[in-house]
């Protein structure tokens, strides 16, 4: 049985904005790292039912780097993303209004290489770079 990791996070903008931000190339480039030694500086991404992304993630001393890509299962704009990622895990990206903010919860299979507490940490770590990202430009 596969484990499943669940990270979220709330932001205080527009959900056109979330939505924007969150999947528009030059965004992701800004915003999509676990930490400030690593960094996103290329990103592609169709976003449609079929299309495939990609987003090249590297240390900024550029002793590592790899490729996080997937094709996207179901787009209902700014409401759900899922897609599967190249490994065959499948997560799942749910937007939804809560008072004057968003709430954006992902849910993603875990991997077996690393420890679960570990997964979450990265994601979530991402998911606050997005927050924080978003709510200052």
């Amino acid at each position: 049985m596969n484990v499943i990791i669940g990270v979220e996070t709330s932001v205080h903008a527009a959900i056109e904005k979330v939505w924007q931000y969150w999947t528009a190339p030059e965004h992701i480039m800004q915003w999509y790292n676990a930490s400030p030694e690593w960094h996103t500086p290329y990103a592609e991404n169709d976003l449609q039912a079929g299309g495939k992304f990609l987003f090249r993630m590297e240390a900024k001393d550029k002793s590592f780097g790899f490729d996080f890509s997937g094709v996207y299962d179901t787009i209902i704009k700014n409401k759900v993303i899922a897609y599967t990622l190249d490994d065959g895990r499948k997560v799942i990206i749910n937007f939804s209004a809560e008072g004057n903010a968003i709430r954006i919860v992902e849910e993603f299979e875990a991997e077996t290489e690393n420890p679960t507490d570990m997964q979450k940490a990265g994601w979530q770590a991402i998911a606050d770079n997005f927050k924080l990202y978003t709510e200052a430009n």
